[in-house]
């Protein structure tokens, strides 16, 4: 009898990242030289799966230098998500508030389900974004998004995921209701297997013996239970979360006798959670303060804090976006979203034409997560800058690794890493959960 997957926990599908949001540019060796110069700093991110580290990142970058941020993902599904977060972070607050789009930021991003009220919001975005990803005008059909140079099938792709997304009331949502609930429970049989009617004993024992023994004991024992038996992670208000969160159901393409068959459901994490984004680490101590060995504030109130303050942030830096541009690269099935911030400029694109000559000694920062490490290659040792600094994502949150295998993951991220031509940088800010290397000079 199977004992089921334990490979499946982290699921196929990056809805999330599993490490705490990281600023990509606080690194000694290049920080200062930054603060003094003017001129352009180009970031690459590789399968984030979310905005956090963007986010982040443009916050603490210096005022007059241009911000370029590079985003490749694996699939059209998570690029319209993350256009979906971004969105939802840049709404101005004179037409949404910063506690309600905190709310409503947290739920679409950590819950299988959602209030109505946040339903409504999602289906506004998603029609928004539906309209300017099939839009032909040559201006912006939208104030923060252009996507007049995508390509018409990248524009279809889109266009069908943001469609899927808008139900109606009187119909279609009705009917979606059930499917994410029964979509969750699948993935925790099919993770589980036998263990399945011990599940709750399963839930704490990757808690206790797991997750708080990594630091994360702001990770509240009651709310770690529901999410793995429900998948809601952020309940802050008394309501009804009932309706299923479209943003975080996808295709999957199995084998049945001989045809490949694409079946819609929840294919993400089942088992480290989305508090590891933003709940797990905070500048704001008295958040982190336990009393009789507890923690007082659990790791939703720790996400709230800080997504609500990197919101506070970006509407204090003189507005939101006026302009967005997604477009495609002609040579390769490539989107890219250009964003333009009080003049900092924000790019996102899947699947690049990195071996272009102006890609060449091109980025200051390369991120790449745990899931894209295999894509850590030679051509890394072109697109870096002299003194590119690479930050790699390394395996301490996946649960279903051991010890063991968590080390080797690091030495092999290593042994990658300098096959690429890049050294450990022992005096920068690497830790356990990021190992962060320079490139050599040749």
């Amino acid at each position: 009898m199977s004992a089921g997957r334990a490979a499946e926990g982290a699921g196929c599908i990056t809805w999330w990242g599993f490490s705490p949001a990281r600023d990509l540019l606080h690194n000694e060796c290049y920080t200062h030289k930054y603060t003094l110069c003017e001129g352009d700093i180009n970031v690459l991110l590789v399968g984030s799966g979310d905005p956090r580290h963007l986010l982040k990142t443009f916050l603490q970058i210096i005022s007059f230098a241009t911000l370029q941020i590079w985003v490749i993902e694996n699939s059209m599904e998570v690029v319209a998500r993350q256009l979906l977060l971004l969105y939802l972070a840049l709404i101005p607050q004179g037409s949404m508030g910063i506690n309600e789009k905190t709310e409503v930021f947290l739920e679409v991003f950590g819950n299988s389900e959602i209030r109505s009220q946040t339903e409504e919001v999602l289906q506004r975005v998603a029609s928004q974004l539906s309209l300017s990803v099939t839009e032909t005008l040559e201006t912006a059909v939208h104030a923060c998004l252009n996507t007049t140079l995508l390509k018409f099938k990248e524009r279809d792709e889109l266009a069908r995921i943001f469609k899927s997304w808008i139900q109606t009331r009187s119909s279609s949502s009705e009917q979606l209701t059930p499917i994410m609930s029964k979509a969750w429970d699948y993935r925790v049989r099919q993770h589980l297997g036998t263990r399945y009617d011990s599940k709750k004993g399963c839930f704490d024992w990757d808690l206790t013996m797991k997750l708080h023994e990594k630091g994360c004991g702001v990770i509240n024992r009651q709310q770690y239970m529901r999410w793995r038996e429900q998948g809601l992670a952020f309940e802050m208000r008394e309501g009804v979360y009932q309706i299923t969160n479209p943003s975080l159901l996808s295709s999957r393409v199995f084998s049945q006798k001989g045809d490949k068959v694409a079946i819609m459901g929840y294919w993400g994490d089942i088992v480290s959670s989305p508090y590891l984004s933003f709940g797990i680490e905070t500048d704001d101590k008295s958040l982190l303060k336990t009393q009789n060995g507890q923690h007082i504030k659990t790791a939703q109130d720790i996400s709230f804090a800080n997504v609500q303050g990197l919101f506070q942030s970006l509407s204090s830096r003189r507005g939101c976006p006026t302009t967005s541009q997604p477009y495609t690269d002609a040579e390769e099935d490539t989107s890219i979203r250009a964003i333009t911030i009080n003049g900092k400029r924000l790019k996102k694109q899947l699947k690049p034409s990195l071996k272009k000559q102006k890609y060449s000694q091109f980025f200051n920062t390369i991120y790449f997560s745990a899931s894209c490490v295999h894509q850590l290659g030679p051509m890394t040792r072109q697109i870096a800058a002299p003194d590119a600094v690479l930050v790699v994502e390394l395996a301490k949150y996946i649960l279903d690794l051991n010890k063991e295998q968590e080390a080797g993951f690091a030495e092999k991220v290593e042994s990658i890493a300098r096959e690429a031509g890049f050294e450990p940088w022992h005096e920068g800010t690497g830790d356990d959960v990021h190992a962060v290397f320079k490139h050599q000079k040749k």
